[in-house]
């Protein structure tokens, strides 16, 4: 009975020592592998799955961005109309704050999109 106690053990140990190898090789793995590149502001704001930023706006100087969208104002000339990057990160991050009968979602504060997804989509607007 002793015998097959120490072989079961020696078992476990051997199970126990190769899975912790394997664990070790994978966290290496894992924190070797390239992070999931963030997409670019223009995929983002055009994307049905982030921003979708063109279900309400139209781009009309972004020949990419074909929508028949016109429930809100077109985005052109956002510079002028936002000369301020943190006004205009406000608006999309929550713009209830600003307009409390809006009808754009709060994409920050509901986490639809990222700080850094924002920003790049800011860095697109500021193209047109």
């Amino acid at each position: 009975m002793e015998r097959k106690l120490r072989q079961v053990y020696r078992s476990t140990l051997c199970l126990t020592a190769t899975l912790l190898s394997l664990s070790f090789v994978l966290a290496i793995d894992f924190a070797n592998a390239e992070p999931e590149p963030v997409p670019s502001g223009r995929e983002l704001a055009h994307s049905y799955d982030h921003g979708n930023c063109l279900a309400c706006h139209s781009a009309p100087t972004d020949k990419n961005a074909i929508t028949l969208a016109n429930i809100a104002p077109p985005f052109m000339d956002m510079k002028r109309r936002f000369p301020s990057k943190d006004k205009l990160f406000k608006q999309i991050w929550d713009a209830r704050d600003t307009h409390p009968e809006t009808i754009m979602p709060p994409f920050g504060a509901h986490s639809i999109l990222s700080e850094t997804e924002i920003r790049k989509i800011i860095d697109y607007l500021y193209t047109l």
